[in-house]
Parts: C-alpha cells; structure tokens; sequence
C-alpha cells in the first residue's frame, strides 16, 4: 500500500508516505508559509522514497477543522494531485488526527481534542481507543472552551493547541477531567495514515471532485460532502 498524506490545517505543516509499511515524513511549523513549503515536502519524501505520484493508491487530506485558508490549500492539493495522478482521495478529521498523535507518543486511551479555532473559541471532540485507532465519542463542536466537556466515567489525555490558547478556562472546567495535557502539539500527517488505511481497506475512498472541507462554523459556506473517517 502507499498513501500519501497532507496536513496543512493548523500552524503545522506536514506530508508523510506511507510505502509498504514505511512512513517517510516532514514537518514545519509555519503558520504563513503553508502554499510555499507543502509541494517541496511532498517532493522531498517521494523522492526519498524513489516512488512517482501516478504509483500511489491515493492521496490523504485533513478535512479540517481548523484554519479556513490552510483547509482550503491541503483541500485543493490534494485534489490537484488525484486529478493529475489518476488517483481517489481520503478525508481525514484534524481533531481525530490529533487523538491519533496522543495514542502513538503518549499512549493515551481517552482524548480530548482541543485546536484554537480563534475568535474566543475552540474545535473539540473527544475521542476514545478501539483496536489502535481513535473513534470520535462526541460530535466534533465550536465554541467557547467554557462549554467544552468530556463525557463518560474515567480521566482524559487534553491535546492541542486549544490548551495553549484559553489553558485556565479548559484544566479549571468542572466538566473537563483531566489526567494531563500538550498543549504544544498539531495534527501531523503521519498519524492520519493509520486512518486512511482503514478507510482504503474498507474502500472508503472519494473521487477528488468531491474532497470538501469540515469548516464546523456557521459563518462560512460549509458543504460536508462524504467524510468515512
């Protein structure tokens, strides 16, 4: 199998190839310089990894949420590619990307996932383990990180860059239990692989007409479209 997977929905910036069980990555954090750095990454890794784009077997974006102009540059270079390559597409949700991330570096079990989504508010969802990937247990809201709460018994793994932004108003939170939390941490492209693997096997895949952002906020033209993971 190889995948190829863009991440360009927060502050970071990030590409990884998966080709037959290997994961070959980059990462920057570069809110400003999504549009100059992404094509060079992809590049660099499939040069890395001495494969043309036409041998992958799809392209995998981050459907958001989060940042509108970072959605729509992944969203639109991943179409470009498919189209070019001949290629479907897989959706990936930024918020389930990040819970992936606390599972393979801090093997958290239960994970609330939190990105600043500016304006006073914050994207969350949270998140539990079933079989090594994360399963959302909550719809993926916005809104003010007063209102954001974990459901069900048990202590949760807080990630993200909502922490950073409003750290007081989520660890103070009566409704938010909390074992610890990074606040220092993006979606990285890597840790949408283990998603779009799933997706591929269960042949949940999009032509690239159809990749469409996950904006969430009623103040921008949403158009959800199909989104399996």
């Amino acid at each position: 199998m190889k995948l190829l997977a863009i991440d360009t929905a927060t502050e970071m910036c990030s590409v990884a190839l998966l080709v037959d069980n290997q994961i070959l990555s980059r990462e920057a954090i570069a809110p400003r310089s999504h549009t100059e750095l992404i094509l060079p990454m992809v590049d660099a890794v499939l040069q890395q990894a001495d494969c043309r784009l036409t041998s992958l077997d799809a392209i995998v974006f981050d459907r958001g949420p989060g940042a509108f102009t970072g959605l729509r540059i992944g969203t639109a270079l991943a179409q470009g590619l498919a189209l070019g390559a001949d290629l479907p597409v897989i959706p990936v949700s930024s918020l389930a990307t990040l819970a992936q991330g606390a599972f393979a570096l801090n093997q958290a079990t239960q994970v609330l996932a939190c990105i600043d989504a500016r304006k006073a508010e914050v994207y969350w969802a949270c998140f539990r383990l079933v079989n090594n990937l994360m399963q959302a247990v909550s719809v993926e809201c916005v809104g003010a990180a007063v209102t954001v709460h974990t459901s069900g018994e048990g202590l949760w793994y807080g990630i993200g860059s909502g922490f950073a932004a409003y750290p007081l108003e989520l660890t103070q939170n009566s409704q938010v239990r909390l074992q610890d939390f990074a606040p220092q941490r993006y979606p990285l492209a890597s840790d949408m692989l283990p998603f779009a693997v799933a997706a591929w096997q269960l042949n949940q895949t999009l032509v690239p007409e159809d990749a469409t952002p996950v904006y969430i906020r009623n103040d921008v033209a949403v158009r959800p479209g199909p989104t399996p993971i």
